[in-house]
């Protein structure tokens, strides 16, 4: 599995993001596809994830109402609009996909729950 990011660049504090996620290879067995970041010398943390099956998805604290993560079918299957962005939000944006099932039975938000990742694209809001 391969997984690619878009969209990333630069935006003014207040302003919206959209990010894609293209995928190829055997994505047959996607249980769950997430998004997280990583701002420099910081942990990597999770946005959003969506359950592939199910169709749901969860949202980490510091992006609920904020973030919205939607999928598709298509060799673009993810696609995360960030809007309101603050300058804290600058980090590179990752994502990622869990083939086993590890997000089934151990929290979606680990990052060590997931199989595959993306190379990142860099997101930079400006205050």
């Amino acid at each position: 599995v391969q997984l690619v990011e878009s969209g990333g660049g630069l935006v003014q504090a207040g302003g919206s993001r959209r990010l894609s996620c293209a995928a190829s290879g055997n994505t047959f067995r996607t249980y769950t596809m997430g998004w997280f970041r990583q701002a420099s010398g910081q942990e990597r943390e999770v946005g959003a994830s969506i359950d592939w099956s199910r169709g749901s998805s969860n949202y980490a604290d510091s992006v609920k109402g904020r973030f919205t993560i939607s999928r598709a079918n298509t060799k673009n299957p993810l696609y995360p609009q960030m809007n309101s962005l603050k300058p804290e939000a600058t980090a590179v944006y990752y994502c990622a996909m869990d083939t086993h099932g590890s997000t089934w039975l151990a929290p979606w938000s680990q990052p060590s729950n997931y199989d595959y990742w993306g190379q990142g694209t860099q997101v930079t809001v400006s205050s």
